[in-house]
């Protein structure tokens, strides 16, 4: 096959390709493009394309991030989407040789994803039952984050979530991840108790809308928005003002906090590590390891308890 001619063309052909072979969700598509135009864009101005940039190149332009001040995970993202797209490339046959293959990173800092103890996640549900306009808000305030922390979700997991999946009092959730993965999750019994009640008062309101002419909708949590659905930011939104409600610093809650959340309180309790990526939905178990602090934790402590040598000598006999 002939290389594209433009690096736009490139981008957008790796990119449908992307979409179409590996279902990449559409955040990852736009990060993909977003970095893949600054590295053109950047050859641009050095008159070189896609096509005839070496490694070199490639290598000084990394160079140049890192003298932005761009933040490692950044240039690191930026590196994968090149090598990615560079990849694609070669087994295309848009070129005889990949130029990024060699090219090391500045690799990604394994910083420790901020959390919640289970107080701080307590006042949060608690928070949701009494947040609200309406009576109808507040059960579905409730139901988001019983649920998200329940099951370790991803956001866009679950304001996605279509209506019948939630149908007849299901122990468990069916959920589509990552690349179009389906994936189990139980649901705890406060979780399916907010279930319930926002199911009764969500039908009760699409009943109306009926009635009035409207449409019923396929999602659980429903929007008159262009999705059909409630939107990652106005969730966002949301548990940012339930964090200033339950007396939690709303800095350190995001939706994504409440995943970490779930997945540090299952493991402090003895949850295993392959057990919580399946519930996760990771792709791979290393993703997961990041939670290990959480067993050096306690495995420390248990040496401390219960090893005779870490006693103090003081305290025999």
């Amino acid at each position: 096959m002939a290389s594209p001619a433009t690096s736009d063309l490139w981008i957008s052909t790796f990119l449908q390709a992307q979409a179409a072979e590996l279902g990449a969700a559409n955040n990852t598509l736009l990060a993909y493009g977003r970095d893949l135009k600054d590295f053109a864009d950047w050859l641009e101005r050095r008159k070189v394309g896609f096509d005839d940039a070496d490694r070199d190149r490639i290598e000084r332009y990394l160079i140049d991030c890192d003298a932005q001040g761009l933040a490692q995970s950044t240039r690191a993202r930026r590196l994968s989407a090149i090598k990615q797209i560079y990849r694609f490339a070669f087994e295309e046959g848009w070129r005889e040789t990949n130029p990024a293959i060699q090219i090391k990173g500045p690799g990604r800092q394994k910083r420790l994803p901020k959390t919640l103890d289970v107080p701080e996640v307590d006042r949060l549900l608690q928070a949701a039952r009494q947040t609200g306009r309406t009576k109808a808000d507040r059960v579905r305030n409730t139901c988001l984050m019983e649920v998200l922390y329940a099951t370790g979700m991803r956001v866009t997991e679950l304001v996605s979530l279509p209506v019948s999946s939630a149908r007849g009092d299901p122990r468990m959730l069916l959920v589509l991840g990552k690349g179009g993965k389906e994936r189990m999750v139980p649901l705890s019994p406060p979780a399916r108790d907010a279930l319930a009640a926002w199911l009764m008062v969500r039908d009760d309101a699409e009943e109306q809308l009926v009635t009035n002419g409207g449409q019923r909708s396929k999602f659980l949590f429903p929007s008159r928005g262009k999705s059909g659905h409630l939107t990652r930011h106005m969730f966002f939104q949301l548990v940012k003002e339930l964090a200033v409600q339950g007396g939690v610093s709303p800095e350190k809650v995001t939706p994504h906090t409440l995943r970490h959340a779930f997945a540090t309180h299952l493991l402090a309790n003895g949850a295993d590590l392959r057990s919580i990526q399946t519930l996760l939905g990771h792709a791979d178990v290393a993703t997961t390891e990041i939670y290990t602090h959480v067993l050096d934790e306690r495995l420390a402590e248990l040496v401390l308890e219960h090893h005779p040598l870490a006693k103090d000598p003081k305290d025999k006999g």
